[in-house]
């Protein structure tokens, strides 16, 4: 059966794409469609410690499609009518016969928008209705990817386009009558043994290679809620509150840097190279420090965050750096941290880390290299000499 009408449009200027994980991000197109914008910011209202085991034994924070679901009628004003396992025909079907959008849970690695397709498995959702030319395709998922940017978008696929589907989960969700109420967020709350249980695993096993890869999907999902988290704190912050907007960027900016030091670590250990020490170290500190800057409600003081402890090879670094940021070379020289350009990610620091390595004609100290070390221009010319 043809398909003439134009199916329902989704809106996603308002999401917090860049904080939210592929399986909440388009629950969270749904809550401000069905809701208006800025209701998706629930999400970020509790925060606290849970994960769940993994196939492979590893603990994960990444909560499973099922308990995401749980917490949407909560959280987001959204309730699941029907959730069904499918076959690639029945999910065409039944999205068909609906005639109407359908949030659906498939994996990346079969999925042709994104950098994950024929290179990485995981789950993954979009929103996808039958309509003129094919099935469109709504996706507000943004990440950095070793394989390239996965960027928010709609796409027009055809059944071929998307052949590689096996099976999907196809959820018909459905809005409460009624906006979730917001309010000041409930204290943090961590079960302390959980986080020891949890760190102990990664920081015991045995194959460093795999802990440390799937440590860089954990460090990036825990700092992305605690971001989320502060942004929803924001919204009830006295805006007076000058420490304690400082207290928590200082905080979310240390969260970054374990982002980054982990993935180096990773970076290395995939190339055969030592693994940087303390990475699981650093993270037990920042999980801890959230109970002291997230653990009072906004409006309270928090405590004041501790601030994060012309020659030929400064130039040389320089033009490294600028080259591989797009940037002057003078701004470099005069100092600015690389993390103040638009251009810098975890990832532009790893390639700035291994060209230098490869025109050096040497590896950089590893013990050296931590995220306080690798700011500016300078920093590398002091691991370097």
């Amino acid at each position: 059966m043809a398909v003439t009408g134009e199916p329902e449009r989704f809106a996603f200027g308002s999401v917090h794409s860049g904080l939210l994980d592929c399986i909440q991000v388009n629950l969270a197109v749904l809550a401000d469609h069905h809701h208006g914008p800025g209701a998706h910011l629930r999400l970020g209202a509790p925060l606290g410690f849970r994960s769940w085991e993994r196939p492979d034994g590893l603990p994960t924070v990444d909560p499973p499609l099922a308990e995401q679901l749980r917490l949407a009628p909560g959280l987001l004003g959204l309730r699941v009518v029907r959730n069904e396992r499918l076959h690639r025909t029945a999910m065409f079907a039944a999205v068909r016969r609906a005639g109407a959008a359908r949030y659906v849970v498939a994996d990346a690695f079969h999925l042709p928008w994104l950098p994950y397709h024929g290179q990485a498995h995981m789950d993954h959702s979009f929103l996808l209705a039958a309509g003129p030319g094919g099935w469109h395709i709504t996706d507000a998922y943004r990440s950095e990817t070793s394989w390239g940017t996965a960027a928010p978008g709609t796409w027009v696929l055809t059944e071929d386009e998307l052949a590689g589907i096996e099976s999907a989960e196809v959820v018909e969700v459905a809005p409460d009558t009624a906006r979730p109420a917001a309010g000041p967020p409930p204290l943090v709350s961590v079960d302390e043994s959980a986080v020891a249980g949890y760190l102990d695993a990664y920081d015991t096993c045995p194959d460093r290679a795999r802990a440390i890869g799937q440590l860089t999907v954990e460090t990036w999902l825990l700092a992305r809620s605690r971001t989320l988290h502060a942004t929803y704190r924001a919204l009830f912050a006295d805006h007076a509150d000058d420490a304690r907007r400082a207290a928590e960027a200082a905080h979310l900016r240390a969260w970054d840097k374990v982002v980054e030091q982990t993935y180096l670590a990773h970076r290395r250990l995939s190339r055969g190279r030592a693994e940087p020490p303390g990475i699981v170290d650093r993270l037990r500190e920042v999980l801890a420090a959230d109970l002291t800057v997230f653990g009072a409600p906004p409006g309270i003081p928090a405590p004041a965050a501790a601030p994060p402890a012309g020659d030929p090879l400064r130039a040389q670094v320089a033009a490294v750096a600028a080259d591989v940021l797009g940037v002057e070379v003078a701004g470099l020289l005069s100092g600015a941290p690389f993390d103040s350009f638009p251009t810098f990610s975890s990832f532009r620091l790893i390639e700035i880390i291994e060209r230098l390595e490869t025109a050096l004609g040497r590896e950089l100290d590893a013990d050296a290299l931590v995220p306080e070390n690798l700011r500016r221009v300078d920093d590398l010319c002091r691991i370097a000499r």
